[in-house]
């Protein structure tokens, strides 16, 4: 299981998004520029001393990020109409998740394979990024059954 973050904002969600990445064995991907630094000494100072145990790729665009995933794409955003609870993942899918404050473009939208939400109450707008990844992971390893084939205990 893939997870990408399409131009991330904020190191600390990225942080806690490794950190969860790990203790799940998912891979991490980051589409396009992020709002901060990559390098790896960047990262350290920034609290993603979990990159080290994650397999971690960029992609400068999206397209290239398209080309290079085997399975689905499938983007985690409020504005899907398939619920999270709803929808069959595959264990070769990608969650692709927006930037913190914008989400992706339209152009996004359109390529992904699936559109999925996290089903929330009505006064609410969204969760934390960080927070909505973990939910989905888990909600995709209990749907595709990694939870078995990983071999997490």
């Amino acid at each position: 299981m893939n997870v990408a973050l399409f131009q991330p904002e904020i190191p600390q969600n990225t942080a806690a998004i490794l950190r969860t990445l790990a203790c799940f064995g998912a891979e991490a991907h980051i589409v396009g520029p992020a709002a901060f630094n990559l390098s790896e000494r960047a990262q350290r100072r920034a609290g993603l001393d979990y990159a080290q145990t994650v397999p971690l790729t960029h992609h400068t665009t999206f397209e290239a990020f398209q080309s290079a995933m085997p399975g689905r794409i499938v983007l985690l955003t409020t504005g899907a109409e398939t619920l999270l609870h709803d929808f069959a993942f595959d264990q070769s899918d990608t969650l692709l998740f927006g930037r913190e404050s914008a989400g992706v473009p339209e152009t996004v939208h359109a390529a992904a394979s699936a559109r999925v939400r996290i089903p929330l109450m009505p006064q609410a707008r969204s969760l934390n990024l960080a927070v909505a990844v973990g939910i989905a992971l888990m909600a995709a390893y209990l749907s595709s059954g990694a939870i078995t084939t990983k071999g997490l205990r």
